[in-house]
């Protein structure tokens, strides 16, 4: 389990975090025009940020639909306790599962997966549900991301 780091990240931290988040691109000396301080200023609070692990990498936010996949949906699963690792194993590997979480809430499992049909989907459940130590699966389709 990764290393919890106690401390307290100062408000242009916070801002710094926050534009960084929007657009990972955006320049240093943009960044440090927006917040009024320099750019060296800037470099050094990112390199601080990388190295308290706060920043672990930069990503890029893809729309699965202009990819061609039609089906977004977020899928919960209760898994009997000797086979959650194994069943966490398998969906890292599926292609579909494109995020993977070990929740405390109503399902132990929750995955964000992309799928080109309704009938991907509909296959991908009926395997879900077939597996050994999976005792519910619990689809929602995305119909539109807010946030």
């Amino acid at each position: 389990m990764a290393e919890i780091i106690n401390f307290m990240v100062r408000i242009s931290d916070q801002e710094l975090l926050k534009m960084l988040m929007e657009n990972a691109r955006m320049s240093y000396v943009e960044i440090a025009r927006a917040l009024n301080v320099s750019e060296a200023a800037v470099r050094k609070r990112v390199k601080r940020l990388e190295n308290l692990g706060i920043i672990s990498r930069y990503t890029i936010e893809v729309d699965p639909r202009k990819l061609g996949y039609e089906v977004v949906a977020i899928i919960g699963l209760d898994v009997d306790p000797e086979h959650l690792l194994s069943v966490m194993d398998e969906l890292k590997k599926r292609e579909e599962a494109v995020r993977l979480y070990l929740t405390s809430g109503d399902h132990m499992l929750v995955a964000e997966c992309w799928f080109k049909s309704s009938q991907e989907l509909s296959s991908f459940i009926r395997r879900l549900e077939s597996r050994e130590g999976v005792k519910r699966v619990c689809p929602a389709i995305v119909l539109e991301r807010l946030k």
